[in-house]
């Protein structure tokens, strides 16, 4: 862990009296004394998220996710800066640096996060992960998103934030400036305890910052130095977005969001799971295994292809650039699933927010075997990371969805880690043994 990560000093104003000054500005208590004794910056930024109706509890939606996310940081202009924004904030081991550090987009989208193993895995219950949204108009106060907002670094400590799942962090943020057109590109963000808001942090948050656009005015320079070769054109990001739902949905809704607006469709249960299995393998499938994964062991691809017709038509009306190939059949153009979101979220240790984007099973309506294995598989996976990795908060509200209400094994791990004094101890009693009877 770096030396400037020290202890840092303590808020201007009490813990105490910064969180009775927050319950009265979300009550709508402006006027309240209380709010006087809160920095300016702190204040201010509380009003104008009240102001925009943020919520003072939940978890910042998910923006990116998959290959969107993927392409969209592979050509964001940090993306060649993010070996010097490690070296720089994360010398040496990065696992147990103590601290997280995350790099944002202009609008507040983290596309990296990375640091101290054990710190992501906790900060990731409340949604700071890659491709969250973390504006100001999003989440509220905290670092990334008010530095953002006003264009300079910042220390958010504790309490301070606006949303209550993030009062127990601390944060340092700085934007990141184009070195040419002094629009804002990102932002640098160290969040963790109170070593991650100390002078020291600040200084070299901002240095880093200012190193980065250095490097990207350097890179620049050279590249107009260089002769002029001729080379492919330039990639493009994919400008349709498409995401198919089926979580504790009989009938599946496709969303496409492209240059011509919005459409949302709902699907025919046959061609939700043909478009479920085509999204969900994506080097291709043959016509006599995709019968297979939705019709059966043994059926003919002749019973699948009208229906593949069909289903071709209902597309073409939507988005063309999602009707399937064929020989194998296949999607060309990205196809998220809320079923898969919820797997990369679980793996990226964001509990939370994974349970929260988990209404229930995959079409449970549906018994097309690649169906039912894709349900089965992100039951199994929830349940074991639930058991393994959730902290007490999380596996309490898996306890209470379908999934987890009846399981005795998730109750008897309630109970093993609530502490004794507990209120909820008796409830769960009386779940076990009910299940035991």
């Amino acid at each position: 862990m770096p030396s400037s990560w020290s202890s840092a000093r303590d808020p201007q104003a009490s813990r105490l009296i910064i969180e009775r000054a927050h319950e009265e500005l979300v009550a709508g208590n402006l006027d309240d004394h209380r709010l006087q004794q809160v920095r300016p910056l702190i204040r201010a930024s509380w009003q104008r998220a009240w102001q925009d109706r943020v919520g003072a509890e939940g978890l910042p939606p998910i923006d990116l996710t998959g290959e969107l996310l993927e392409e969209y940081r592979s050509q964001h202009p940090l993306s060649g800066a993010i070996d010097l924004i490690r070296s720089l904030l994360l010398p040496g081991s990065a696992d147990d640096s103590g601290v997280v550090v995350a790099v944002g987009d202009h609008a507040g989208r983290l596309l990296w996060v990375e640091g101290d193993l054990s710190q992501r895995m906790l900060s990731g219950e409340m949604g700071f992960v890659e491709g969250a949204n973390w504006s100001e108009t999003t989440v509220g106060t905290s670092a990334p998103g008010t530095a953002l907002t006003l264009g300079e670094s910042v220390q958010i400590h504790h309490a301070e934030h606006y949303n209550r799942l993030v009062q127990p962090w601390s944060c340092t943020a700085a934007p990141v400036f184009d070195p040419e057109t002094h629009r804002i590109l990102g932002v640098l963000d160290v969040t963790g305890g109170e070593e991650a808001v100390t002078p020291q942090a600040r200084m070299l948050v901002d240095a880093t910052a200012r190193a980065v656009e250095s490097q990207l005015m350097i890179a620049r320079l050279r590249e107009r130095a260089a002769p002029r070769a001729a080379s492919a054109p330039p990639r493009t990001l994919h400008r349709t977005r498409a995401t198919l739902q089926v979580l504790g949905r009989d009938r599946a809704r496709l969303e496409v969001i492209g240059d011509g607006g919005e459409s949302i469709i709902e699907l025919s249960a046959r061609h939700a799971e043909i478009l479920l299995m085509l999204a969900t393998h994506r080097q291709g499938l043959s016509a006599e295994r995709l019968a297979e994964l939705v019709y059966g062991e043994g059926a003919s691809a002749d019973t699948l292809r009208p229906e593949m017709v069909r289903l071709r038509k209902v597309l073409e009306r939507v988005s063309p650039e999602l009707v399937p190939q064929s020989r194998p059949y296949r999607l060309s153009a990205q196809l998220e699933t809320d079923a898969q979101n919820v797997l990369s979220l679980l793996d990226r240790g964001a509990h939370r927010v994974a349970l929260s984007a988990y209404p229930g099973p995959a079409l449970p309506d549906s018994d097309a075997p690649g169906v039912v294995e894709l349900r089965e598989s992100l039951r199994g996976t929830l349940r074991e990371t639930m058991l393994s990795e959730a902290s007490i908060d999380v596996l309490l509200a898996y306890a209470d969805i379908p999934e987890g209400a009846e399981d005795a094994e998730v109750l008897r791990l309630c109970l093993e880690m609530l502490p004794a004094r507990s209120p909820r101890r008796a409830g769960l009693v009386n779940r076990i043994a009910r299940l035991d009877e």
